[in-house]
């Protein structure tokens, strides 16, 4: 009789076809054990989670001891809110499923958030919003930015680099699109007035808010505490996700609202005028109430990488309209069938336009109408 060797790598025999590699069955386990947490930061097919954490779960409450003590004096990526904070990974099924940032999703396997353990996405709960961008309006592809957001804050700097109404016009219709209420923050305001923009965005109902450097600090990168304490009360309790440009200021802003956070911040360019990236990828963080270092989250904020476009090939042309109330209501007076476009024969916004006695007030308008028609151009694919 041969003598039998033991096993090696040479030994394994794979399946002989593709239809060996599928699953022996359609019955899925119902994982009727899973727990639902937050989805907080993804990095390269890991999904960092945090779940709330009970009192009488002691197994997870040991863990999360055991980790803060190994990792004294980083920050943790909730931004220091009350739960466990664990890495998971996707299920099997969930394979050609995106999960992003600020998803609640269904998790089994080692939830205790223990140095080196790894859980299973096995579920995402249904999206209550879902914020999406393409790369232009001619990109089939679409990003989906953040989930389960009701706020879309667009930072924009007044100066350094300076406003593009265009990018603000551009969120607000994707942020209307997707469901979600829209905050306008204002930075630098220590270098320009904001009372321009705030003129041309608070009419349509969109809220402005403005933050400022402050004046006694000798680096100039601080902010003045009463306008973060502004936005602070804006925020609370809600879930917002912040967009800009890169250089704008949202990573100090973020810094300021969660000191914990510890976000990079950057300088702009002196030769392009534009900001260089710092935040590389979307994290959510915990809103403290100011109250001292045992504060409850009173709402959630996700900073998002610094984007320099914001495609809409998303959205509907027929809701492009709706994002801008003003145009909208002097719309109903158009002809059926009018393509609102500067060539667009007897359109009611050429006399909307036209209408407005006050010199300002009409460039306003003026204003509004051309940011209208160029992203509907963009959008049709019809000459600007």
């Amino acid at each position: 009789m041969a003598r039998r060797t033991p096993a090696d790598e040479s030994d394994f025999r794979s399946r002989p076809s593709k239809r060996g590699s599928r699953p022996r069955t359609k019955r899925r386990p119902s994982h009727e054990d899973a727990v639902t947490g937050m989805v907080i930061a993804v990095d390269r097919g890991r999904y960092t989670l945090l779940l709330p954490e009970t009192s009488d779960d002691g197994a997870r409450a040991g863990a999360r001891e055991e980790r803060d003590g190994s990792a004294a004096g980083a920050p943790a990526p909730s931004g220091g809110s009350s739960g466990v904070v664990l890495s998971a990974m996707k299920a099997r099924e969930l394979t050609r499923t995106r999960v992003v940032v600020g998803d609640r999703v269904e998790v089994v396997g080692d939830v205790t958030g223990a140095e080196g353990s790894l859980a299973r996405i096995v579920r995402i709960t249904e999206r209550t919003s879902v914020l999406r961008r393409t790369a232009d309006d001619d990109d089939p592809y679409e990003r989906i930015v953040v989930a389960n957001a009701d706020r879309l804050v667009i930072v924009t700097a007044l100066a350094d680099p300076p406003p593009r109404t265009g990018m603000i016009d551009r969120c607000v219709v994707a942020a209307y699109d997707a469901g979600m209420d829209v905050l306008l923050c204002l930075t630098k305001a220590d270098l320009a007035s904001p009372d321009e923009l705030r003129g041309l965005y608070e009419p349509l109902g969109v809220q402005v808010v403005v933050t400022r450097a402050d004046s006694t600090a000798g680096d100039g990168a601080a902010l003045d505490g009463a306008s973060v304490e502004e936005v602070r009360a804006r925020l609370r309790g809600r879930t917002s996700v912040l967009v800009g440009h890169s250089g704008v200021g949202k990573s100090t802003l973020i810094n300021a609202l969660v000191p914990t956070a510890r976000r990079a911040t950057g300088d702009v360019n002196d030769v392009t005028g534009r900001g260089r990236h710092t935040s590389t990828s979307a994290v959510a963080l915990a809103l403290p109430d100011g109250l001292g270092d045992d504060a409850q989250p009173d709402g959630w904020v996700i900073d998002t990488p610094g984007v320099r476009s914001f495609g809409l090939a998303h959205v509907e042309v027929g809701n492009l309209l709706r994002a801008f109330e003003d145009l909208d209501a002097a719309a109903a007076e158009c002809p059926r069938g009018c393509t609102h476009l500067a060539d667009a024969p007897d359109c009611a916004l050429d006399e909307w336009e036209a209408a407005e006695p006050d010199t300002e007030a009409r460039a306003h308008r003026t204003l509004r109408l051309t940011s209208f028609r160029r992203l509907l151009a963009s959008r049709t694919g019809a000459a600007g």
